[in-house]
């Protein structure tokens, strides 16, 4: 099966290190690093990071785009996306000494309608029985907040599989399109059925099961350092986080949703998946910048994975 992952608001991602964030004064950064970032860009890496192969596509334009196709080809992975007449984003990540991370994103070009339009055609020619489609991210200027809805539509009708790690409206709209797979942290699940800001876990073994009757086959609740929640119609278990030394927690989710892909194309156990994305993910939060984990860490730190049957 082939794993196509969608990037819609794709960025250039520096991060920086410094000891203290002081706001409104000089800030002094070092240990600067660029990458090629944005969501389903970072699921491609981490799926390339485990041996697997995918194509990303997306939208791309300016310097900054030829950048990020340049950076995903050097690490041998295969990328079809649509030129923009709009620049690419930059974005800025600074992490101090207690490793908290502050972020500096920019909005993202302004994409029009018949822009919109090629892109559907392009994942239009990939869609089919044999292919799964991660869409994940941030949307740039001009593009509706039912873009993902949409193309999971699109995507579906043609016979393939879809994931969704997204978040606000967006997500709201496009679990109404029935994806295999999402993704959401405690906070968008509670966001999405208006319950506050804190839930204990059978509460949120009750929303994910709410989400499962719209369609969605799996769903993985991530919750920081807690680890995540993984949800089936047959299983439910949740998995502790894992014991690393931090880095920075940028990529984290995005290493877990590349896991899922590629244990799902490889067709490993619910288990087996949920496992390999835990391990994908800690090993994310020891790197720095948006670099995955190598294959080596990640075996390592599946040796730490637990289960406890919630269901």
């Amino acid at each position: 099966m082939r794993i196509v992952t969608v990037t819609l608001n794709p960025a250039l991602d520096k991060t920086a290190v410094l000891d203290t964030l002081q706001p409104g004064e000089l800030n002094r950064l070092r240990d600067v690093t660029v990458d090629a970032g944005g969501k389903g860009v970072n699921v491609s890496k981490m799926i390339a990071a485990l041996g697997g192969e995918s194509i990303a596509s997306g939208f791309v334009g300016g310097g900054s785009g030829d950048e990020i196709a340049k950076t995903l080809s050097s690490l041998g992975i295969n990328h079809d996306f649509l030129r923009i007449a709009s620049p690419t984003r930059t974005n800025l990540k600074v992490v101090d000494q207690g490793s908290r991370l502050t972020e500096l994103n920019e909005p993202g070009p302004a994409v029009t309608s018949d822009e919109v339009e090629a892109l559907r055609h392009k994942l239009q020619t990939y869609a089919g029985a044999d292919s799964l489609f991660v869409f994940s991210g941030s949307l740039p200027s001009g593009v509706g907040k039912d873009i993902y809805r949409d193309l999971i539509t699109l995507v579906r009708d043609a016979g393939a599989t879809a994931f969704l790690d997204a978040d606000g409206d967006a997500f709201a709209q496009a679990v109404d399109a029935g994806p295999s797979f999402i993704k959401p942290n405690r906070f968008e699940l509670l966001q999405y059925f208006d319950a506050g800001k804190s839930a204990d876990t059978h509460t949120l073994v009750r929303l994910c099961r709410k989400l499962l009757e719209k369609g969605i086959g799996r769903i993985a609740l991530s919750m920081g350092k807690e680890g995540a929640l993984f949800v089936s119609g047959d299983d439910v278990f949740a998995c502790p986080g894992l014991e690393v030394e931090a880095q920075s927690s940028v990529g984290a989710g995005d290493s877990m949703v590349g896991a899922v892909a590629y244990g799902t194309v490889n067709n490993l156990s619910w288990r087996d998946t949920a496992a390999l994305a835990m391990a994908s993910s800690a090993g994310a939060v020891t790197t720095v910048g948006t670099k995955p984990p190598c294959r080596e860490v990640v075996d390592a730190l599946l040796r730490q994975v637990r289960f406890v049957d919630v269901g």
